[in-house]
């Protein structure tokens, strides 16, 4: 709400919602032209003293608190323990506008967007969900994917092992539905089985919001009390020494993206500094 207010008063020095709604309605590339003759003007007007001042005090740019050897030995650990098919991808440090919010669901203010029409990353499971939807387009075969990714979120976090920017270390498989839950069943046991080796005495909490996925689910512990609209059927959450390290389930994201609703994804994620300082 303190964010809204903000909004109106800034709107109301520089000539009233009507503005807001002259920017949006502009064509993308008419827009970027504008942002970056702002950004020009805005960075041509900053002496270096200024920009160091930004780097002492912005959340954003400080480094890792997490040593790097740390970092790195935590994110072989994972991507050593990967199964052979899954294809393991570099990708790029920014995503189509919209990936996390029209297509996740998620708020557009807790993402940092950028002056090209692009938003920085901030879950690689959505960028891997792009991928695996071209891909699925292109053949019949399941897609497994896997990247590690620096991310930058914009909300504000608070308590230990909470950064503005992280790594995370996620797996999606893609696929169509096959009847009896043929898909669920074995891809969701391919991925327990991964983070089980991966992470070492992991604990799993699982949520089913959809009953027939209760046989996807096993003997796993159940988690009842978890309330999301963010998956779809089964939901999971892992945990070593307490601390929550990683998180997943079913999505319908490449179903939506392919326009085919027979199409199936499960992601997984791991946060890597997260892992690494336990």
């Amino acid at each position: 709400m303190a964010g809204m207010g903000v909004l109106a008063r800034v709107l109301r020095s520089v000539g009233g919602d009507e503005v807001l709604d002259r920017l949006a309605g502009l064509p993308g590339s008419d827009l970027t032209s504008l942002l970056l003759a702002l950004a020009r003007r805005r960075a041509g007007a900053l002496s270096a003293t200024d920009v160091l001042r930004q780097y002492r005090s912005d959340r954003f740019v400080a480094p890792s608190p997490v040593p790097f050897a740390v970092l790195r030995a935590a994110e072989d650990r994972l991507l050593a323990a990967l199964p052979s098919s899954f294809s393991v991808l570099a990708l790029a440090p920014v995503a189509p506008l919209g990936t996390c919010s029209a297509v996740a669901e998620m708020d557009q203010n807790n993402i940092v967007s950028t002056m090209r029409g692009t938003e920085v990353a901030a879950d690689p499971t959505n960028a891997l969900a792009l991928e695996a939807a071209l891909l699925r387009q292109s053949g019949p075969d399941d897609v497994r994917l896997a990247a590690v990714q620096r991310v930058v979120r914009a909300q504000l976090f608070s308590g230990a092992g909470r950064f503005a920017h992280f790594s995370l270390f996620a797996a999606v498989s893609a696929g169509r539905a096959r009847g009896s839950l043929d898909f669920e069943l074995e891809h969701f046991a391919e991925h327990i089985a991964f983070l089980r080796s991966a992470c070492g005495d992991v604990e799993f909490r699982v949520t089913v919001l959809d009953p027939r996925f209760e046989a996807v689910r096993g003997d796993l512990p159940a988690d009842p009390s978890r309330r999301t609209g963010y998956y779809k059927g089964l939901c999971f959450k892992v945990f070593r020494d307490g601390v929550e390290i990683g998180d997943g389930g079913f999505v319908d994201w490449t179903a939506r993206l392919t326009g085919n609703r027979k199409e199936r994804l499960l992601i997984s994620g791991v946060g890597v500094d997260r892992f690494a300082t336990l």
